[in-house]
């Protein structure tokens, strides 16, 4: 049986990977388990899943169910519509989740000093990461707030009108585009404050 056949299998083969990496360099250099890289790491992998397809929707299904539903000769966006979009959504609501929870638990003792902005301004990691801290807890609220309870009513999942229907999917896509602008500053943010900003 090939992992690789299947979402979960390919997912699981990664893990396993990772755990074996993790205990061969481990036992190479000596090192103990790091509770706090476990969730540095798992904050990543979350992260790049919810950003991920944060992008994928603004630059790529967004223009495309556009250029789609304007091709009167077409096949239209239902396929789209029916299959890709609720499961992007449902990988995209709770990877966002797991990237805030995981998030908070990274910060650990911190988690006060980031959301004070660093004791407002008189340290500067704290406020670095601060403010990518509340960036992502307002693209998170966005999701699960904005994004999701509209694209159910777009995606027929909550009945609605034509006129709610369309009301919806400018909301939503005004949310979303709000969280892909958002991404930039947070990414500068969550990087930068470990890594360095550039200035």
């Amino acid at each position: 049986m090939n992992p690789l056949n299947t979402v979960k299998g390919a997912i699981s083969a990664g893990v396993v990977l990772a755990i074996l990496v993790t205990l061969v360099v481990g036992h190479a250099v000596g090192g103990a388990f790091n509770m706090l890289g476990l969730a540095r790491w798992l904050h990543i992998v979350a992260g790049v899943m919810w950003i991920g397809l944060l992008y994928y929707f603004n630059v790529v299904q967004m223009p495309g169910l556009a250029a789609a539903n304007a091709d009167k000769g077409g096949p239209g966006g239902a396929g789209i519509n029916k299959y890709i979009a609720p499961r992007a959504l449902l990988w995209f609501r709770w990877a966002a989740l797991a990237t805030w929870l995981t998030g908070a638990w990274y910060l650990g003792g911190n988690f006060v000093n980031a959301f004070t902005l660093g004791g407002f301004g008189a340290d500067r990691y704290g406020l670095v990461i601060g403010i990518g801290a509340w960036l992502g807890t307002i693209m998170l609220f966005n999701v699960w707030a904005v994004i999701w309870p509209n694209q159910k009513k777009v995606l027929g999942i909550v009945e609605a009108t034509d006129e709610e229907k369309a009301t919806a999917r400018r909301v939503a896509m005004l949310a979303s585009r709000t969280n892909f602008m958002l991404s930039i500053p947070m990414l500068l943010c969550m990087g930068g404050a470990s890594h360095g900003l550039p200035f």
